[in-house]
């Protein structure tokens, strides 16, 4: 039996009140089953990673190498704008709300591998760091400490890279670089940290990148249910699923995050602020000579009273101490021996006091200079100090 051409048909977009007309244009899922399931499928197809994003991960390597020797905030920034689009983490969340295992271990492997190659790039950066002159760090450790702000600029990102997603097939440019900058960065410079030596990068990188990667799949999770997704229970997704693996990422970020209160691993530390006070202290030792008693005085024809008093002081002038300020824009490395592939003890920022011990020792064309920073003993190059008390022969 066919309808009358005088009625419309009910599933035509055309003819349908505008009331529902409204309502379907501002779902995001389709409704129907074969619709949702084609539009999920070519959702998770985009979230796998490809070579392309391999390669660029990479360049993004590279240039984090580059970034680290020249100690330059401009090329962070180019590590971020090398990166590939971040597709894979998103998967995570992605496969999370749907309950795909399938798809988490694909999207976790190919995060991982990536995040890997950065890493090994960062490892061989700080190898050769070891046969080069001394070069100033400085940027790197703000890299690797969890901050609020940072928080902040990642939960923008999510939002609006999964929004992006999920509404258009372009790939959102701008949340992309925010992701990269937040993993990449912070996992290649703990690698370069694990090979060079110098503090608060190993294991301050590898807890960064994990809590950031943790935030991104728990936060993606619930942005893509506020938004409609839901686990189903053909195409092989499962509530069971999505509730197991909720609860592996929470515990792992649970975990994550008391690990660097307990251990104060990549978290600020203050650093106090140094006044430069340059004293000579001049000993003064008064000795004063108890007054004999005076002699009895017995008849006789001299009569002599001669009491003595004796006041001695002596003068013992304390060692001058020699106080130097570091005189280099980027900050100076302080190693642990007079060399220039010595492991480095720490980077001492620009303006900073150090007191300036007795011996150098002349190496070529440098001068190396043993110093005193906070506690710590080193030596660093005698033209990254500007002394602020005399001292022989400066």
């Amino acid at each position: 039996m066919s309808l009358p051409t005088s009625e419309s048909v009910p599933d035509d977009q055309a003819n349908l009140p505008p009331a529902r007309r409204r309502r379907e244009n501002r779902l995001i899922i389709p409704l129907e089953a074969d619709e949702r399931a084609h539009f999920l499928d070519e959702l998770a197809q985009r979230t796998i990673p490809s070579f392309d994003f391999f390669l660029f991960t990479a360049l993004a390597g590279l240039a984090l190498a580059a970034a680290i020797l020249v100690d330059s905030p401009a090329l962070y920034l180019l590590v971020a704008l090398l990166a590939p689009f971040m597709a894979p983490v998103i998967g995570l969340s992605l496969a999370t709300i749907l309950g795909s295992g399938r798809l988490f271990l694909q999207t976790l492997s190919g995060t991982l591998l990536g995040s890997l190659v950065v890493f090994l790039i960062g490892l061989l950066t700080g190898w050769a760091l070891r046969w080069l002159p001394s070069l100033p760090v400085s940027q790197a450790s703000l890299h690797t400490q969890l901050s609020w702000p940072d928080f902040a600029i990642l939960t923008l990102g999510v939002i609006l890279i999964i929004y992006m997603m999920v509404r258009t097939e372009q790939k959102p440019l701008v949340p992309g670089i925010i992701l990269a900058y937040e993993l990449y960065i912070p996992v290649g410079l703990a690698g370069f940290g694990l090979s060079s030596g110098i503090a608060h990068l190993w294991p301050d990188g590898l807890l960064v990148f994990l809590v950031h990667l943790t935030w991104i799949t728990l936060l993606g999770t619930v942005v893509l249910a506020f938004l409609g997704f839901r686990p189903l229970t053909l195409f092989g997704y499962t509530l069971g699923t999505t509730i197991t693996l909720i609860g592996l990422v929470l515990a792992i970020g649970l975990s994550l995050y008391g690990t660097a209160e307990q251990t104060k691993v990549a978290l600020p530390t203050g650093v106090p602020s140094e006044t430069p006070t340059i004293t000579i202290t001049d000993t003064i030792t008064e000795t004063v000579e108890t007054p004999t008693a005076p002699p009895i005085l017995t008849p006789s024809s001299t009569d002599t009273l001669e009491p003595t008093m004796t006041d001695t002081v002596t003068f013992t002038p304390a060692p001058t101490q020699v106080w130097a300020l570091i005189n280099s824009a980027t900050g100076a490395n302080m190693r642990s021996d007079p060399k220039a592939d010595a492991q480095i003890l720490t980077v001492i920022d620009n303006g900073a006091l150090v007191e300036v011990l007795s011996e150098t020792v002349a190496d070529k064309t440098v001068v190396w200079v043993h110093i005193r920073y906070k506690n710590v003993e080193g030596w660093i190059w005698q033209s990254l100090l500007t002394t602020a008390t005399p001292a022989p022969g400066w």
